[in-house]
């Protein structure tokens, strides 16, 4: 079954389209067959000004009518869509996705910071670690920051802070948000066991990927501090050409790494696992999980 989840972050849209393989009673197998990411960057609008401007709108409905047209070509039996901490900030965000479904036939959900949160956990990612570790999920976007966290195997906490990259670009994350962060971390993992970091997000993914580290290592926490010295220490320009970045990961990397190593180091986190998965995989996870529930498909959209 080809099954697809859009995601429409503060910095990006994502469409990830998956094939879904059950066989008898076995554990089903997720491939996914594409992700496509358009850079919208709805939190430049709305973190500011709480709307969604004329030029925005007009990109989320191309982007909306493209992943329509990439859905028609793969087939899609089923869509879940939401949207995030933008979509939440903003003030005309209803009409917007009104509109978006009077065109498309998407349906589009806000979904609450926590629900985000829980979300993210349904890629089960800590279930299959040891039992000998803690670990703490950080799922960093360009409006919020999720943290999850798992002792033997189970889920104990989970939340959503309002520090994102973009929102950290316009200089609207004060003290008391990274005290609120920070306090809460350290409350969780006290007296815990060691805790190891699981990473998710576009920018931690870059950051992997310019490690040259194997597939399933794990990267360091000194590791990180090292880029964010040598990332921060050029020009934005500069740093697109040396990383050879795209301008809407090279604004947003270094503060996506102040979140990480802040993260990790409340929860005295040695190092951080970078599965290569997102809230769109939590979302098909999901998607698939009521599927069977139901017995059919979900209507992928309507018209």
């Amino acid at each position: 079954m080809i099954l697809a989840a859009i995601d429409i972050g503060s910095n990006a849209a994502r469409l990830l389209i998956t094939e879904v393989i059950q066989t008898g009673d076995q554990k089903p197998v997720f491939n996914k067959l594409n992700l496509f990411r358009i850079p919208l960057r709805l939190g430049f609008d709305v973190f500011e000004t709480k709307y969604i401007s004329p030029d925005k709108t007009k990109m989320l409905m191309d982007t909306m009518q493209g992943f329509k047209h990439l859905m028609d070509a793969y087939k899609v039996e089923g869509l879940k869509a939401c949207a995030t901490s933008a979509m939440r900030d903003a003030d005309n965000s209803q009409e917007i996705l009104e509109q978006v479904f009077q065109a498309t036939g998407i349906q589009i959900e806000i979904i609450s910071g926590d629900t985000e949160a829980n979300l993210v956990y349904e890629n089960h990612v800590a279930e299959n670690m040891d039992t000998d570790h803690s670990y703490m999920y950080i799922d960093v976007g360009g409006g919020s920051t999720e943290i999850s966290f798992f002792t033997n195997g189970i889920l104990i906490f989970k939340n959503s802070f309002n520090i994102g990259t973009i929102r950290l670009l316009k200089n609207l994350v004060t003290e008391t948000h990274w005290e609120e962060m920070k306090n809460t971390i350290k409350a969780v993992s006290k007296g815990q066991k060691e805790v190891i970091a699981i990473g998710s997000g576009g920018n931690i993914n870059k950051v992997f990927s310019l490690s040259k580290r194997k597939d399933g290592k794990p990267l360091q926490v000194d590791l990180l501090k090292d880029y964010y010295q040598e990332l921060s220490g050029f020009p934005l320009a500069e740093r697109m050409q040396r990383y050879n970045m795209r301008r809407d990961r090279a604004d947003v990397i270094v503060p996506a790494l102040s979140i990480y190593i802040n993260a990790m180091r409340w929860a005295n986190a040695n190092e951080i696992y970078v599965p290569k998965i997102g809230l769109a995989d939590g979302l098909v996870q999901h998607l698939w999980e009521d599927i069977k529930k139901i017995g059919s498909t979900v209507p992928r959209y309507n018209g």
